[in-house]
């Protein structure tokens, strides 16, 4: 099976949970603990190793903060 690795840009992430629904392995939450310098919590993966490296997130996400890759 495929294994990924998903990097986020936070800065750059405004919350929007598009790549929360896109992800098929429901690995990917907004981090409630973290906010970022515009004011968002950004979105992490809470089990990367759930990851295959799809990159359903990165393709949806609008403000491409989203970084996939496979291994």
């Amino acid at each position: 099976m495929a294994k990924g690795k998903v990097a986020f840009d936070n800065e750059r992430c405004k919350s929007c949970g598009l790549c929360i629904e896109a992800c098929p392995n429901r690995i990917i939450q907004i981090d409630k603990s973290t906010i970022n310098q515009k004011g968002y919590n950004p979105a992490i993966v809470v089990d990367m190793d759930k990851c295959v490296g799809c990159a359903n997130c990165a393709l949806m996400c609008p403000d491409v903060v989203i970084t996939v890759e496979r291994e």
